[in-house]
């Protein structure tokens, strides 16, 4: 619901006041072999991890996930205190904490790789599926950065 200016403005506020944060990833080709619900578990357990590694005590906290499904259950080994709400990331501070700074870390991902492929227009679309970003995978194919389960026919052309 924020502007990328303001999410720019706020996401250094966020991570400082949540003491510390963590932003785990699954890359393209893990979502397109194991779905995207399995890779939400996946990057939430890395990101659970790095926390760990820096001293968090990951066990002894209560993990508050943004919608009605628990997808970090199944990744875990070890079960911890996951507490699901419906707009969390409306309505709790640390849920919207945390998604500002997840999409500034992903927005900045993709300004990044606009550098070395600017004909998808990665700096401006962050990767979603304007008409001018499904444009130049129709011409140029889709490189490694994109889901390819996700695209609408299956386009062989490396990009």
């Amino acid at each position: 619901m924020l502007s990328e200016p303001a999410r720019e403005r706020l996401s250094p506020l966020a991570a400082a006041w949540a003491h510390d944060s963590a932003v785990g990833l699954a890359s393209p080709l893990e979502v397109d072999e194991l779905g995207i619900i399995a890779c939400l578990g996946l990057a939430a357990k890395r990101g659970l991890g790095m926390l760990f590694e820096r001293g968090v005590d990951v066990a002894g906290a209560v993990i508050l996930l943004d919608g009605s499904h628990n997808w970090l259950a199944p990744a875990l080994s070890t079960p911890l205190h996951v507490v699901t709400r419906v707009k969390a990331d409306r309505d709790c501070a640390s849920v919207a904490a945390a998604s500002v700074v997840a999409k500034v870390h992903r927005d900045r991902m993709m300004i990044e790789r606009h550098a070395g492929s600017p004909d998808y227009g990665w700096a401006s679309n962050k990767g979603y599926g304007s008409a001018g970003h499904m444009a130049a995978i129709a011409a140029l194919g889709p490189t490694d950065f994109h889901r390819r389960s996700w695209l609408k026919a299956p386009v062989g052309v490396e990009g």
